[in-house]
């Protein structure tokens, strides 16, 4: 299997970029290199440091081992993670850079983004490209995919490249809830049902801001009003609606919601002890990761409401003064190398979904990918697909935050 991988990823550098690469490269590796393998050569002995949020130990485990150890050995790149608690820190560290005139030799190679950072990024001109369409596994995205072709509604247009999907997914115990709420409103229901046994995570975290997002939908009535241009007052309309669902649910919550879990590793924790009767996760894998851990026990299982869940695609980008232009390069394109995608793919690794179309890939790969086991509590691909839902633009992202905190948080 690696020297099936090893071979269709250098029968793909050479056939789709031997003559686009001079076109994007920076004058300082232009001068060196006239193809992708001369790329290859020019990145042998960089080092990466790939900075990107460090609150997974399978995602750790992952770069750290699996990638640190083909990368060192297949191209001679080091990788190095960086973990930041939020990728927001980065990118205020590039905007410093930027406005000191910072052009040149920067400290971040490769970041691990997506949603508003990357709106700001691209706005304030901070990244490096277009450089996606030059990687020769881009062949194996779709970029007709509405969640690849846009992040959380700004078109991507070669600046990041994928690496991961992902979809959220409500997590229940089978043993206590045999028949679960499949829609909003009969969540919202049961929790006043059963005050105490539900909580979110408090935004700005990412997942409990995703719960505030799928209240937003509902409350609106509407997921295709916020996917083209709206108006504000239709937005405020939504957004007081929002507020004031959640407001009303806040003394049906864990602890009257006096108080909100600041992760969701701390949710997962009061839903493993039976302090809460549902978690939920952007990663429809997790629930059965953490079954293999120990964590969850082995009855627990996921589910999506009728009405859809919201997923998106996860990306890399290379901020422009980056270092090791090359060698990030490089990093980019073997994390959609086939073997990459299968080995993170697992359940036992990390069990998040592949940005690459699996039709794409010769028979064998196919076929790999089709019998990856899956876990005990990850749907299959057909029901995630039949209910996923699109983000919001990330300026609704951030508006929907910031009104949580003001309407929601603070009102008592």
């Amino acid at each position: 299997m690696k020297n099936t991988c090893r071979f269709f990823t250098r029968y793909l550098f050479v056939l789709l970029t031997f003559l686009a690469f001079p076109a994007f490269c920076p004058a300082e590796v232009q001068t060196r290199v006239h193809s992708w393998e001369e790329a290859v050569k020019a990145a042998r002995g960089q080092t990466v440091d790939w900075y990107m949020w460090g609150g997974s130990p399978a995602v750790n485990q992952y770069v750290n081992g699996y990638l640190a150890t083909e990368l060192k050995k297949e191209y001679g790149i080091t990788l190095r993670q960086i973990p930041v608690k939020d990728i927001a820190e980065v990118v205020s560290k590039l905007v410093v850079e930027k406005q000191a005139g910072k052009d040149s030799d920067g400290s971040v190679d490769l970041m691990w983004i997506n949603g508003e950072n990357f709106r700001t990024c691209k706005q304030q001109e901070l990244l490096y490209g277009p450089f996606a369409d030059k990687l020769p596994n881009q062949h194996l995205v779709d970029w007709a995919n509405p969640s690849v072709k846009n992040d959380f509604g700004t078109p991507v247009e070669g600046l990041e490249s994928p690496w991961g999907s992902a979809q959220m997914v409500m997590i229940h115990d089978s043993a206590r809830t045999l028949e679960p709420p499949r829609s909003i409103e009969a969540l919202l229901a049961w929790i006043k049902t059963n005050p105490g046994r539900f909580t979110y995570p408090a935004p700005p975290d990412f997942t409990g801001s995703a719960f505030v997002r799928h209240i937003f939908y509902h409350a609106a009535g509407s997921v295709d009003t916020w996917q083209g241009e709206y108006s504000q007052a239709t937005f405020t309309k939504a957004a007081e609606a929002t507020y004031t669902i959640l407001r009303d649910l806040k003394k049906s919550l864990w602890r009257q919601g006096e108080t909100y879990p600041e992760s969701p590793v701390r949710m997962n924790a009061l839903f493993a002890d039976g302090e809460i009767d549902f978690s939920f996760s952007y990663h429809q894998g997790e629930a059965s990761r953490n079954i293999l851990d120990g964590l969850f026990p082995t009855t627990v299982r996921t589910f999506v409401f009728d009405e859809g869940t919201i997923g998106n695609t996860h990306f890399v980008a290379i901020p422009y003064n980056a270092k090791d232009t090359a060698a990030a390069m490089v990093v980019a394109n073997f994390l959609l190398s086939p073997a990459a995608q299968l080995h993170k793919a697992s359940p036992q690794v990390w069990g998040d979904f592949p940005a690459i179309a699996a039709a794409r890939l010769p028979s064998p790969w196919q076929e790999n990918f089709a019998t990856l086991p899956r876990g005990p509590a990850t749907l299959d691909d057909a029901e995630l697909q039949a209910h996923q839902l699109p983000e919001p633009p990330s300026k609704i992202l951030v508006e929907l935050e910031k009104g949580w905190i003001e309407h929601v948080l603070k009102n008592r």
